[in-house]
């Protein structure tokens, strides 16, 4: 379908170049129509720096505006994380690097736009973004499609924030023929080691300094269901209104909500098949020294929990590392990132991963930001981490089972 050009350190694409040719002939499918240019490619890779998704975003094909085969059921992504993933991108107004300023003044991502200049609209693409309320339930923040500036109502608008919902969308929107939901749960400031505990997570013992006393304490974290989040050993847990797996609860059974409903958030659907999930998250366990410690073995847990939740052994999973993470780094962050690459399926410690799990490393992407600063902002972040996101997925869809 589209050509490995040159790779990244673990094997997956970091640069793809496409041209689109007679884009608007109603007989051509979108593989067809997108078809790749090698001479182009390699100079693009000379120029940018590697693992840039962004760096030849003028060459991605822009929509043909067509709704998808709707005969077949709607391919569905599960985006899941804290608030990188909820989306933190200015897309108007004069807070740093707005979308509206990288689009429309220094003409980055013009596959975002139409030929007259307005956001482009795919009707082969729907955004679904839940959260939970202030008072529980379920709060539905878009509801359309997937365009710039959407809103619940479905008409497209203006303002408000982004995260990497565009660039992952239109590198699926443009890869798949059937139809594609993005469907976004998740809340800032999550932990996995606590809020998103995935079920069957057993608690542990870690022994920590006291940072006050400076003396070793051993602590019980707690296993899923349980509370609170730690405990000094031997004492009894004083229970508190949270308890250890409470968001994954929430987020999970608010995306089984608008899956039950499906013909409410994708307009004539009546099938559809959990394809994969997107996972961008990290930033609340590098406060805290065993969730740090423990981070891959739940994130293995994750994955495997998910597949099982959805009914879905064959989904593929992305996840994006922390931008502030850099490799060789030791501290909390470092141990975050390692259990992030640990289970790439290319060069990971974990075979059953192969061909079905892949790590973005997104440090090169993240213009010195961090995600604690939420990138400051800066929309070209979350767009190009986004289209690496997107790409990747393509790339594990290719692979055989």
């Amino acid at each position: 379908m589209f050509p490995k050009l040159f790779a990244t350190e673990n094997g997956l694409p970091a640069l793809f170049v496409y041209m689109s040719l007679t884009p608007n002939k109603p007989s051509m499918n979108k593989q067809s129509r997108i078809l790749t240019t090698l001479t182009l490619a390699a100079l693009a890779a000379a120029a940018f720096p590697l693992n840039s998704a962004a760096a030849d975003a003028h060459a991605i094909p822009k929509s043909d505006g067509k709704p998808a085969d709707m005969t077949k059921p709607v391919k569905v992504f599960i985006m899941l994380g804290q608030s990188n993933m909820v989306g933190m991108g200015h897309i108007s107004g004069g807070k740093g690097e707005s979308l509206e300023k990288v689009v429309m003044t220094d003409k980055l991502y013009p596959f975002l736009v139409d030929d007259a200049g307005n956001w482009t609209e795919r009707k082969d693409v729907r955004y679904v973004q839940v959260m939970v309320g202030r008072g529980g339930g379920m709060s539905l923040l878009h509801n359309e499609w997937l365009a710039v500036g959407g809103n619940p109502s479905g008409k497209p608008g203006k303002g408000g924030t982004m995260g990497v919902e565009f660039g992952v969308g239109h590198q699926l929107g443009n890869a798949i023929n059937e139809p594609v939901m993005l469907l976004k749960s998740c809340i800032g400031n999550r932990a996995l080691g606590w809020d998103l505990l995935p079920p069957g997570s057993r608690g542990y013992d870690f022994t920590a300094k006291d940072k006050k006393t400076g003396k070793e304490v051993t602590y019980t974290y707690a296993g899923y269901k349980e509370s609170p989040m730690r405990w000094e050993k031997g004492t009894e847990p004083q229970k508190i209104g949270w308890y250890a797996g409470k968001q994954y609860d929430d987020d999970i059974a608010n995306a089984k909500t608008v899956l039950s409903e499906l013909g409410k958030h994708y307009p004539e659907a009546t099938k559809f098949e959990v394809a994969g999930f997107f996972w961008w998250q990290g930033e609340r366990d590098c406060g805290d020294e065993a969730l740090s410690a423990h981070y891959e073995e739940n994130l293995v847990n994750l994955i495997k929990t998910l597949r099982k939740e959805f009914n879905a052994p064959n989904a593929k999973f992305v996840l994006a590392t922390l931008g502030e993470a850099a490799k060789g780094m030791t501290d909390n962050t470092g141990k975050v990132l390692e259990a992030h690459l640990a289970v790439d399926g290319n060069s990971g410690k974990h075979p059953e991963f192969k061909g079905n799990v892949a790590t973005v490393y997104t440090h090169d992407m993240a213009r010195g930001g961090s995600g604690n600063g939420h990138y400051g902002g800066d929309t070209r972040v979350y767009m190009d981490v986004g289209l690496a996101m997107g790409q990747t997925m393509v790339d594990l869809l290719k692979m055989k089972k």
